[in-house]
């Protein structure tokens, strides 16, 4: 696709302008361009399905463009019904939830952030709409008006970037679980949002196929996108440039995956796991190692590798 350049006479018509008001210009205060909403941001969000028992209770939650968020809780804390706030499934009963500056309690705000926050669900199967898989890909992009010769584009890429080019003709139903996962993925990325909410999306996973599907993760948070991630696997969220941990509907915590998956007092009071290197470290300094706590694995091997070599 082209990009479309200004002709020589707006250039040459824009310079005219430009110096004759150069004295206005220049006696004017320089102002610094608007910061660009958040992707995210929650001002005392709060929810009930029953009108009674709160889901969320004064959530207040900023999420910028280009992040990484891992959250983080147990059964029942909350985390589903607030990535479902992210693109406007649900709605606040009490304050508010502003996705890319427009608040999802406008119906006309509706259209704009669910194409732009792409969301993918536990169990594909909940998500696949179509027989054949170049069918089911395209159905997002189609809805949103993309014409027919980008609509093939977008099909390609988007399977191309999960991992399964070729797979176009296939039938959703013969597909493995992490294979149908991959092809929500891509019905999501064709639409090509802004912001990728995943919720719990590798729960169906082997270890194998949870470690894949982290890769392409990595991948889209370093191409530009903000990535949400819900999940209850410690080692994913380590991965994340902030953690946020939910407890009873509120935020217990949140900060760096060293400050908060380290602390596994709190965790576990919140019923979650310590991560496996996390534990291991503790461990190791129990019995005396003189190693730090890390809650990555190729950080604490490292350091392991590091010790080993002074010995």
């Amino acid at each position: 696709m082209s990009t479309l350049e200004p002709s020589g006479f707006a250039l040459g018509a824009a310079a005219a302008s430009a110096a004759a008001d150069a004295s206005d210009v220049a006696a004017a205060p320089a102002t610094a361009a608007p910061d660009p909403a958040p992707a995210v941001d929650a001002h005392g969000l709060a929810f009930t399905y029953d009108g009674s028992s709160f889901v969320l209770q004064g959530i207040d939650l900023r999420i910028e463009r280009g992040e990484f968020v891992a959250i983080l809780g147990g059964n029942g804390s909350g985390k589903s019904t607030l990535a479902k706030h992210m693109n406007a499934l649900l709605t606040p009963d009490e304050g508010r939830m502003d996705v890319l500056g427009r608040d999802t309690r406008d119906p006309q705000a509706t259209y704009l952030i669910r194409s732009q926050a792409g969301m993918v669900f536990q169990n594909p199967d909940d998500q696949l709409v179509a027989s054949l898989v170049e069918n089911d890909v395209a159905f997002g992009p189609e809805n949103l008006g993309v014409p027919a010769p980008e609509l093939r584009e977008r099909v390609d890429e988007s399977l191309e970037a999960v991992g399964l080019p070729g797979f176009q003709k296939r039938e959703t139903a013969s597909l493995s679980g992490g294979q149908k996962q991959r092809v929500a993925t891509a019905g999501m990325l064709a639409m090509r949002p802004e912001i990728v909410i995943l919720d719990e999306a590798t729960s169906m996973l082997d270890p194998q196929g949870r470690a894949s599907f982290m890769e392409l993760c990595r991948s889209m948070h370093a191409a530009g996108k903000t990535v949400v991630m819900i999940t209850h696997f410690m080692e994913e969220a380590s991965q994340a440039d902030r953690v946020v941990v939910l407890d009873g509907g509120r935020v217990a915590c949140e900060g760096a995956p060293d400050e908060v998956l380290s602390q596994a007092d709190l965790l576990e009071h919140l019923n979650l796991d310590v991560p496996f290197s996390c534990a291991l470290s503790l461990a190791l300094r129990a019995a005396g190692v003189d190693a730090g706590v890390h809650v990555r694995p190729y950080e604490l091997k490292e350091e392991l590798c590091r010790l080993h070599s002074k010995a």
